[in-house]
């Protein structure tokens, strides 16, 4: 179905409610996969990082790795969930060429952990509870490279590249239950509950949940029932979507397109479908199987995993402050509203903000930047905050050097500019491009000068009394030595030529 089939948002809200679902895998951050000694890190050669194990070569055996068994705890806990007494693997069946064993190590009825939820702050201030019924572990897939054909997918590709170095790479999926009740705000509570869920995992410091590098990837279930209705709806799932503005798009495209189909008496096909970034919208992938084409059993190969209650507690008794409670104690330290709070949230800028402050920054210089230029920056580049290629101690020596009278706002704005582009520390970028503020009274005379020269009217107009007119005189001398001038001083020694003292 095309975009221009869709039925407004508002129309499709008056008829049907929303039911959502969200699937979302989040890489752990071990040195080595789940099950085996292979390295994790990134950048290697294609297929240098694999062995026996998680090729699934005949005669090797795998083996839990503890670490992730304890991020998985650590999750959950924080998640609000049970952690179960005894759990284990099973095997999940199905092949797909970047699936070396052709079956998925993971866990089915027996998650390590379940029954939770996390409360999200939506816009306004208004806190939703989304449940969780399951965080459970398992093992990430292979890389397919699809090369030829129009879209990079497998349809229509000449032939297709396998890397297997992420085969194996521990991951965690955390499944909520359904989400009914929020209404036309579905989208919003679905990209809130992906933004929470992302702070919570760096907080544990378990992942670095980069969302652009795939290492926390959200799928979106979503159906609609008729208003009155008790039954849900089908649903369709749209896949791996990367970014949180992503989440909000796909879901408010998918209610849309559903009610399209419903009110033309059409019917929902259970199935996969692909997000395109380009347009917002969906198209369909594959049909979507039910848990018993999967043929889960009991992975013979590993013994179950049961945590001790001691060491469950011990694990409680470690979780750092919660991302939430966090920012409800800097929104007080700060002294911004909860509006201000939450567009920090929503730029992903607090850990920067913070980094930045550490780095010897007022806590309102480091907000300015990385919720102004910087957001501004990173939104035309439409990549994340984070991954633009400025650190928070760069941002910290730009507001040094505004704060010592070196740089003005306007000359701070092209070093980070010049920061950006890879020329150099801030330093080196004032240096190069000549962007020194200029507060030396001697090259401030001639500017002065011309300016009141060419603007008789407006000196006289100060000498009477009328101070604020200044203003006309500041903004030539700026002109004219290109925005390097110290603003203040400027005022100051017109002034003082003029022989005029302002209370």
């Amino acid at each position: 179905m095309s975009v221009i089939d869709l039925v407004p948002y508002e129309e499709a809200l008056a008829s049907y409610d929303p039911v959502m679902g969200l699937e979302v895998h989040v890489e752990l951050g071990t040195k080595t996969k789940m099950f085996c000694g292979c390295s994790t890190a990134l950048g290697a050669e294609p297929n240098t990082q694999v062995c026996p194990t998680c090729l699934g070569l005949p005669g090797s055996l795998p083996v839990v790795n503890a670490t992730g068994v304890e991020s998985a705890i650590r999750i959950g806990l924080a998640l609000n969930c049970e952690i179960a007494e005894w759990c284990r693997f099973a095997r999940k069946n199905y092949f797909y060429p970047d699936m070396p064993k052709n079956f998925q190590t993971s866990q089915y009825d027996e998650p390590i952990a379940f029954n939770g939820y996390l409360d999200v702050e939506l816009e306004d201030g208004e806190v939703f509870r989304v449940e969780i019924e399951r965080a459970h572990m398992e093992e990430d897939t292979g890389k397919s490279t699809h090369v030829g054909g129009a879209t990079g997918r497998i349809h229509g590709a000449e032939y297709s590249l396998l890397d297997y170095n992420r085969a194996g790479i521990p991951l965690i999926e955390i499944v909520t239950k359904p989400i009914v009740g929020a209404g036309d705000r579905a989208p919003e509570v679905a990209r809130a509950y992906v933004a929470e869920l992302r702070e919570l995992i760096r907080a544990l410091g378990v992942s670095e949940a980069r969302m652009e590098m795939g290492q926390m990837r959200c799928d979106v279930n979503l159906s609609l029932m008729p208003k009155g209705a008790e039954k849900f709806g089908t649903r369709s799932e749209t896949k791996n979507v990367n970014s949180l503005r992503s989440v909000e798009r796909a879901a408010r495209f998918e209610i849309q397109r559903h009610a399209a189909v419903l009110n033309e008496g059409g019917t929902i096909v259970q199935e996969t479908r692909h997000f395109h970034e380009d347009n917002g919208s969906t198209t369909s992938g594959r049909i979507k199987e039910e848990a018993e084409d999967y043929r889960y059993f009991p992975e013979p190969d590993l013994v179950p995993v049961a945590p001790s209650r001691e060491w469950v507690e011990q694990l409680r008794g470690e979780l750092p402050e919660l991302p939430r409670v966090r920012r409800q104690r800097l929104q007080s330290e700060w002294g911004i509203s909860a509006t201000e709070m939450q567009s920090a949230l929503n730029a992903g800028a607090i850990d920067l903000i913070l980094a930045t402050i550490d780095a010897g920054a007022p806590a309102d210089q480091a907000r300015k930047w990385w919720l102004g230029e910087l957001a501004r920056r990173s939104n035309e580049d439409g990549v994340e905050l984070a991954s633009l290629p400025i650190t928070p101690a760069q941002v910290a020596k730009v507001s040094a050097l505004v704060a010592e009278g070196k740089l003005n706002d306007k000359l701070a704005r092209q070093v980070i500019e010049g920061v950006l582009a890879g020329e150099g520390e801030p330093d080196e970028v004032v240096a190069k491009r000549g962007l020194a503020v200029v507060s030396d009274d001697s090259a401030l005379g001639d500017a002065i000068d011309a300016a009141l020269a060419a603007q008789p009217d407006v000196a006289d107009k100060i000498r009477s009394g009328k101070f604020a007119a200044a203003g006309a005189l500041v903004g030539a001398v700026m002109k004219a030595t290109r925005g390097q001038a110290d603003a203040a001083r400027v005022k100051e020694l017109i002034f003082e030529k003029l022989g005029v003292q302002p209370e």
